[in-house]
């Protein structure tokens, strides 16, 4: 039972708390979200992780007219609960409910809809710079939230070495709990350490000062050896001086969980002129044991039963095979077969289920960190070193590396498959993590072949044929369960179609994974007795124009089946090769992804609103064989 959370409608009502009901009420705070993992997935450990952060920043800033950006933005559920949304807490990520990210829609204390990794600094400093130009005359104070996993990002560096450059007042609160989604990588985090066992950093000059203030030395010399002794103690205890190099004055590390001194450091940073970073050391899970002793599987858990304190048991979700697994498989298989394969991701192995592949093969595993752009470059130097190298990275996120997608592997022809997990809608991420427009990022690019397995058969086979392929390979699969089409199975051949089943009424072409729904409403219609076929198009560039071309000629309707955005998805190529070929397209409906964000609920509710399910695809066909027989009873 909540006793004090219920009375927050605004972060206002936090002034009047003591310190002992702040850290009541951080217990209210971890006991409903605890409450909510018994009904659905949600991001726990991060949010169990912030929760002194959270109530601390919001007694000691005014938000409502100071500026609060969460980096990633997944951690945010305390946030919105101090918000005034705490009423509406049980409804975050259903349909129709509150979104698990920043969502500006919600709440003015909301700037920015966060969900990928590393941004919030640069948004940072445009504010402080808007700000400053816009209402020069107030005094706004700017603060970006960043976790330690997102800190390596390439943009993170670009951004701190422009705010130390401003030397504009910015505050970065550096939220280190040693974890990514799993366990971070790189020299950053090695540094990173450094500091957690390193004293409390906090101006080490003035103490110093203080201790020597009896030495007889004056003027330039006194300060010059100050100077000094401060860079060597920083130098020697603290394992260098990145941060104050940069420009920023650096705080820590303090203890996260600890209201009082975060309120202390807080203030304390709240007055300096220039940029600042303080160092907070949390724990990911903290207060829940479970998710304190494996941070990783509570990152996201399914939905549980807490059986103790100490114990939960989680609640089936079936036992389906989904294309993650059979993805995660089908490398395994090939980097046995072959020893020149290896596989890159950015702090997913979780996500894309790779620890046996990391586990078996350690050395041609590489996890880079949530720093997709080298990700993708780094592939381009192993493949043109021969290594066949598997960039196995989200869909959304490999947006992060389109220049590399042009520059260093489509323009070098390079040999680098793409495994784009979570293509398509994903559900309750919602719109920060829908992987709809890789057909159409990767279609412009020459040299590029682009796939989309239309079941759990098509994936393994395709990934063989990348990797034999001479030249760069995108396939892309969604986070849902992999079934399979009962047919004939025909080989993967190069820019080849795969005729399912004919029919005199129409034809659907699906690329990707409706293809089981496509064929399930062609059995609906077949029992209406409309007779639809079934294309399972494989590629999307090269397309298959012999196949697509001739069911365009000689079929009454046409459906075109995409789990992607339409501008400049599937349906478009298949529109401009009929185009380039001088057929009629008419008798074309193209069914996708339109030109809006697709708001987050379950995935089978998003299909069903864009009418990609079972029975809108089914209607289509319908309404298109009723047009056309109406447009021939009237020519």
């Amino acid at each position: 039972m909540v006793k004090i959370l219920n009375r927050i409608k605004s972060p206002q009502d936090l002034q009047s708390l003591s310190l002992e009901e702040l850290q009541e009420l951080a217990g209210e705070i971890r006991e409903t979200m605890c409450q909510l993992l018994g009904t659905r997935s949600a991001h726990f450990a991060s949010n169990l992780g912030v929760v002194e952060l959270t109530l601390a920043l919001h007694t000691v800033f005014d938000f409502s007219r100071d500026r609060l950006i969460w980096d990633t933005g997944h951690q945010v559920y305390p946030h919105k609960m101090i918000t005034g949304r705490f009423d509406r807490f049980h409804t975050i990520r259903t349909k129709g409910g509150l979104m698990g990210y920043p969502n500006p829609a919600e709440s003015p204390y909301d700037l920015f809809m966060t969900g990928h990794a590393g941004c919030s600094i640069s948004t940072a400093v445009g504010l402080k710079c808007g700000d400053d130009l816009v209402r020069p005359e107030e005094h706004r104070h700017v603060v970006a939230v960043i976790g330690d996993g997102a800190f390596p990002s390439g943009i993170v560096s670009e951004a701190m070495n422009h705010a130390g450059w401003l030397k504009k007042p910015l505050i970065v609160v550096l939220n280190d709990n040693r974890m990514s989604i799993c366990q971070r990588v790189g020299g950053i985090a090695e540094y990173l350490d450094r500091l957690r066992m390193a004293p409390l950093y906090s101006g080490i000059k003035n103490e110093v000062y203080n201790l020597l203030s009896k030495v007889p030395l004056v003027g330039t010399s006194m300060e010059r050896l100050l100077d000094q002794l401060r860079d060597a103690i920083k130098a020697g205890m603290l394992g260098g001086m990145l941060f104050e190099e940069l420009g920023f004055r650096y705080i820590g590390p303090v203890d996260g969980h600890n209201i009082a001194q975060l309120q202390k450091y807080l203030r304390m940073v709240k007055q300096f002129p220039g940029p600042v970073l303080l160092h907070v050391l949390t724990e990911k899970g903290r207060g829940f044991p479970p998710a304190e002793r494996d941070p990783r599987t509570f990152h996201a858990p399914a939905p549980f039963h807490r059986i103790n304190g100490t114990e939960v048991a989680f609640k089936s979700n079936g036992s389906s095979v989904t294309f993650t697994e059979v993805a995660r498989n089908a490398i395994l298989e090939q980097m046995r077969k072959n020893k020149r394969v290896v596989v890159i991701t950015a702090a997913m192995c979780q996500g894309n289920m790779l620890e046996p592949v990391r586990d078996e093969f350690p050395d041609r595993y590489f996890d880079v960190g949530i720093c997709e752009s080298h990700a993708v470059g780094f592939a381009a130097g192993l493949a043109k070193a021969g290594v066949r190298p598997i960039v196995d990275i989200y869909s959304t996120f490999l947006q992060r590396a389109y220049d590399q997608l042009f520059q260093e592997v489509s323009l070098q022809n390079l040999p680098v498959v793409f495994m784009m997990d979570r293509a398509g809608v994903v559900g309750a991420d919602g719109p920060t993590h829908h992987g709809v427009f890789d057909f159409a990022y990767f279609r412009p690019f020459p040299n590029v072949t682009v796939m989309a397995p239309g079941d759990a058969a098509d994936l393994p086979a395709m990934l063989e044929f990348a990797l034999s392929h001479d030249g760069p390979v995108a396939i892309r699969y969604p986070k849902a369960k992999a079934e399979k089409v009962p047919r004939t199975f025909a080989p993967v051949t190069l820019g080849k179609a795969e005729r399912i089943r004919d029919g005199a009424d129409g034809t659907i072409i699906c690329c990707g994974a409706l293809l089981p729904a496509c064929v399930a409403a062609a059995e609906q219609l077949a029992q209406e007795g409309l007779n639809f076929g079934v294309i399972n198009a494989r590629f999307v560039k090269p397309l298959d124009t012999e196949t697509i071309l001739s069911a365009i000629e000689e079929s009454p309707v046409v459906i075109t089946v995409e789990e992607g955005v339409l501008q400049g998805g599937f349906g478009s190529a298949v529109l401009e090769a009929a185009n380039d070929a001088g057929l009629n397209t008419s008798h074309i409906k193209r069914l996708g992804i339109p030109d809006r964000f697709v708001e987050h609920a379950e995935r089978g509710e998003q299909l069903a609103d864009l009418g990609l399910d079972v029975e809108g695809i089914a209607q289509a066909c319908r309404q298109a064989a009723e047009r056309r027989c109406h447009r021939r009873a009237f020519s």
